[in-house]
């Protein structure tokens, strides 16, 4: 028998979850149906390493939740038992989501929105590949020193050529 929450329950979930949508950029509704707890278990761990909200909810309070933000709109996929992936990142939950999918087909995307754009699996999967912020900051630091590593090379090539100039 199982025992459902009080009130007071469902509002300390519902402002929870407000709390974490209120920061989000994504979410992502996975249906869980036939995952093994282990398994369950892996992707948990893997969300808290990509700072990932991971959480399975009532479809009512996750309505509750979402209704008056710019992820209203999810409050029609939100049927069947659903796991809600939120994230600050843009792509952390829908990489971790995508990423177990692949090798987990327990686990069947289905939609989530960035920024208030409903994404469809497809979708979910399109915002999955795309690099991390870390991945482009650090190709974005590579391009932009690029031309003073260069710029040194050249010098320190001028610079040798000079000295086997002179001792010769």
């Amino acid at each position: 028998m199982t025992v459902g929450l009080n009130l007071n329950d469902k509002k300390a979930v519902v402002a929870e979850v407000s709390a974490q949508i209120a920061e989000a950029q994504t979410i992502v509704l996975a249906e869980y149906r036939g995952i093994q707890v282990g398994d369950m278990t892996q992707l948990r761990a893997a969300a808290r390493e990509n700072g990932v909200y991971m959480r399975v909810l009532k479809n009512t309070l996750a309505r509750r939740a979402v209704e008056g933000t710019a992820f209203a709109d999810l409050a029609s996929e939100m049927t069947g038992p659903l796991v809600y992936s939120i994230s600050k990142d843009a792509v952390a939950a829908a990489k971790v989501v995508q990423d177990f999918a692949k090798r987990n087909d327990s686990l069947v995307i289905r939609g989530g929105n960035y920024a208030g754009k409903m994404l469809d699996k497809a979708g979910v999967a399109a915002l999955a590949s795309i690099p991390s912020r870390e991945v482009l900051l650090s190709q974005l630091m590579g391009v932009m020193l690029a031309p003073v590593s260069g710029f040194a090379r050249g010098l320190a090539a001028l610079a040798t050529k000079k000295e086997a100039e002179a001792a010769a």
